[in-house]
């Protein structure tokens, strides 16, 4: 496909939407990305985000960021150390782990995601985000689509690129494949009051908890806050039934002493002093086996094409991974690159998304602990 004289659009400003914009840039295409937050200083929800050699970092490296990236990532971030639900230390890797290793295969330096979108903002043309423009739908005009955003405004675009997350709105366009539920939840918490027993285990890194079939997954964020996951199997409709009020620490800390009777009070500090509301989230996936029919002018990326479980901290990676081969793909010259792009995409999405869904389950069996503590220190 041939760039020139194209007008581009990419729905959805996350990491991988902004990747893709950056490396298309550099090839001189004509670009805007349409992001339903009101403007570049919203909140950048979520954990901080662990990059690969071969996947988010190549594509850093690629887009010439690479530099930027290491002024800003959080060295020490990525140290782990596993607990049971006692709050007993099974394995660190503190005292072991160098807190900068790039360029080996199993160093995957952590940032936080407001750094990163910072830092992909930056790298943008002036006037390439298009803030406060929430997509509605669209419909076919002449060979490419008219968008319609929720401040009812239009746009026209010969291409466009659904970069909108798990909940794609733009996904039915081109496919009407489902999710489907995992069996597992993460109740989301975030913690910017000091709580000193905690950070004593957590020592500016990461933290695996496992014990009775349930887990606590807690990490170190950019600007001093702890993010931390109650992760559990659960009917997919628990976070609506529950009847529990979000917004309630104390009752949010009686739920966690009834649903996790057997941990240790260490563990009630996390709820005590979370900024509420707690967040439930019911973890999906695509199906392994999905494909679809391509079209010219229209493609997904990253959650949007294969939402994944976070059990192998593949997600973003493969976004990332997503818009470097999308950006090479487009700008090949070879024909049907869309169709190429997909082909290619679905089948290593499908290869990570099991081994997501496999781990997720390792992470709430009986034997949790000791499978997981074979598994870190094999590596």
């Amino acid at each position: 496909m041939l760039l020139q004289n194209k007008e581009i659009a990419i729905v959805g400003g996350g990491p991988g939407g902004l990747t893709l914009a950056r490396l298309l840039q550099l090839k001189g295409a004509n670009i805007k990305v349409y992001e339903r937050d009101l403007n570049k200083d919203a909140r950048v929800q979520g954990s901080p985000l662990d990059l690969h050699d071969e996947s988010g970092l190549a594509a850093i490296t690629k887009a010439g960021l690479l530099d930027e990236f290491k002024k800003n990532y959080m060295p020490g971030a990525d140290r782990l150390t596993i607990t049971n639900e006692l709050g007993e230390i099974f394995h660190s890797d503190h005292e072991t782990k160098p807190a900068e290793n790039f360029g080996h295969q199993h160093f995957r330096p952590e940032i936080d995601r407001g750094a990163l979108r910072k830092i992909l903002l930056a790298s943008l043309q002036p006037g390439t985000v298009v803030w406060n423009h929430h997509f509605l739908s669209m419909e076919p005009q002449k060979e490419g689509w008219l968008l319609h955003f929720k401040n009812g405004t239009t746009a026209c675009a010969d291409l466009v690129i659904a970069a909108d997350g798990a909940n794609s709105k733009i996904r039915p366009y081109i496919t009407d494949i489902k999710l489907f539920y995992s069996g597992i939840t993460m109740l989301e918490g975030i913690v910017v009051n000091n709580i000193p027993q905690i950070k004593s285990l957590l020592r500016g890194g990461k933290v695996m908890a496992f014990g009775n079939k349930k887990d606590i997954l807690m990490g170190q964020k950019g600007n001093g806050e702890i993010g931390f996951y109650a992760s559990f199997k659960a009917a997919e409709n628990w976070a609506k039934n529950n009847g529990l009020d979000y917004t309630d620490n104390a009752q949010m800390l009686t739920w966690f002493k009834r649903e996790y009777a057997e941990w240790s009070s260490i563990w009630y500090e996390l709820f005590e002093n979370a900024a509420a509301p707690f967040i439930p989230r019911p973890i999906y996936c695509m199906p392994l086996d999905q494909t679809w029919q391509s079209l010219p002018n229209l493609t997904m990326l990253g959650d949007a094409a294969h939402v994944m479980p976070p059990f192998a901290g593949e997600g973003v990676n493969m976004a990332m991974l997503d818009a470097l081969e999308l950006s090479e793909c487009l700008t090949s010259g070879e024909p049907e690159p869309i169709a190429k792009y997909e082909t290619n995409m679905r089948k290593r999405a499908a290869v990570m998304a099991k081994e997501s869904l496999e781990n997720g389950e390792r992470m709430h069996a009986e034997d949790a602990l000791n499978t997981m503590l074979r598994f870190f220190e094999a590596h």
